[in-house]
């Protein structure tokens, strides 16, 4: 088992929380994360923080296939045609968060933390984000460095910094 991120990525992540959180307060903004490979990682980062009730929603773990569609609303054809690490997936992930969280700045995270399990078209490494609401509307791709706790720690840093970016 790992043992989590090393004391400088936890300062890292600690300080985007806490940016998030501060972004949130000063805007009236309430967050909601969809996470596959970061296995809750970014709600953790959240709900570290003392008084995060105060603007953090909810996190959905949702890491298999079946979690996504029972737990999101993912279309099984999708998964299967897209795949689960894809553009596609991450917006829908986020748009099945966003109908439950109405309101709610949201965050979907899906990709391929590894060691094993990369394809050539979703390579270890590969995460796809999709933001929401509250003046947020996008998706990308972002192909990170290192073992598996780096992918993983670095995917959930660039969550916290993108939820807190926008309006």
């Amino acid at each position: 088992m790992a043992n989590g991120p090393n004391i400088a990525t936890a300062a890292r992540l600690e300080r985007a929380a806490r940016a998030l959180a501060a972004h949130c307060r000063a805007r009236g903004l309430r967050v909601a994360v969809a996470e596959s490979c970061t296995g809750g990682w970014i709600a953790k980062c959240c709900t570290d923080l003392p008084g995060s009730s105060a603007w953090f929603e909810r996190g959905v773990v949702a890491y298999s296939d079946a979690a996504k569609s029972e737990l999101l609303g993912v279309d099984p054809a999708l998964l299967a045609r897209a795949g689960a690490v894809s553009r596609a997936a991450a917006e829908a992930m986020a748009a099945g968060l966003a109908a439950q969280a109405a309101g709610a700045r949201t965050c979907a995270v899906t990709g391929v933390a590894g060691p094993a399990g990369g394809t050539p078209w979703a390579p270890v490494g590969r995460v796809w984000f999709a933001f929401a609401g509250a003046g947020l509307a996008y998706s990308e791709r972002q192909d990170f460095a290192g073992g598996r706790e780096e992918v993983r720690a670095a995917a959930a840093l660039h969550a916290l910094r993108g939820l807190a970016a926008g309006a």
